[in-house]
């Protein structure tokens, strides 16, 4: 004989409970840590850049590649405020980017140069200071905090030995190192190096390789632009090739090296037909 249960009706069956009941809320995605969509770069009737898109995402290496002229820097000073977009946007962690250099660093950004931008009187320690002497990053910190903040970034780079040294004493793969501390001094969550491996030896560009994927793990982005296709190959996690100012490929580093457009672009041989 069967007993139905006090209040139930004999003819329900409640089944399983709806999936918005017992599934977890999904997270929502995070947004990149830097977002390019449709940049267009114009000087006068010359068209730098032409609808340039990628994103590079939180602890992630991405590297501009491309042939000389190809618009790589150009891109970097777009982000930087240094140039005017005709049209297209910038995010950074999914806002609006600043379109001055110092709204940029207030916003967790860092740039290296091509020609270092050192004060050649000044020690090493001292360079490195800079970015910490005023503003967002270095505004309330003590003297001894930023003393201690920048011989930090200088011993990370195997530099210390030299903060009293003046950078114009220094080799150039040193006073590169320490343009690279100045960067890291403000603690980026956004690192932009444009070409750090150039005038290296092969030494130096294995030590900065370290460096980039250390600075990686620890959760800051990389965008980087570089000529070294081998060092590029080893320390990016994503490559964009730009040609003439558009993107033409972009991918994991097999999948650029494979494609024939990059070889095109690079070698000046026609792809097979």
């Amino acid at each position: 004989m069967n007993h139905t249960p006090t209040g139930a009706d004999p003819g329900s069956n409640p089944g399983p409970a709806p999936a918005s009941a017992t599934a977890p809320t999904a997270e929502p995605a995070a947004a990149p840590r830097l977002r390019v969509d449709g940049l267009t770069v114009r000087f006068g009737g010359l068209t730098a850049l032409d609808d340039v898109s990628f994103e590079v995402g939180a602890g992630e290496v991405v590297a501009l590649i491309g042939p000389n002229g190809a618009g790589k820097t150009t891109v970097f000073n777009a982000v930087c405020g240094l140039v005017r977009r005709a049209s297209g946007s910038i995010e950074l962690d999914g806002s609006t980017a600043p379109r001055r250099p110092v709204g940029l660093v207030a916003r967790g950004a860092a740039r290296t140069l091509q020609g270092l931008g050192l004060f050649d009187s000044m020690t090493a320690i001292e360079n490195a200071l800079v970015p910490l002497a005023a503003g967002p990053v270095g505004g309330g910190r003590s003297e001894v905090e930023r003393m201690s903040r920048a011989t930090a970034c200088l011993d990370r780079l195997g530099i210390a030995h030299l903060a009293s040294r003046p950078v114009a004493a220094l080799p150039y793969p040193e006073r590169k190192r320490v343009a690279l501390a100045r960067a890291l001094v403000t603690e980026p969550s956004l690192l932009l190096l444009d070409e750090p491996a150039g005038g290296l030896g092969e030494d130096d560009i294995d030590a900065l390789a370290a460096v980039v994927r250390e600075v990686a793990a620890s959760g800051c982005s990389v965008l980087l632009v570089e000529h070294h296709v081998d060092f590029v190959m080893g320390v990016a996690d994503r490559i964009v090739v730009l040609d003439f100012g558009r993107v033409i490929a972009a991918g994991a580093p097999d999948e650029v090296r494979a494609d024939p457009k990059v070889e095109e672009a690079y070698l000046g041989i026609e792809p097979a037909a």
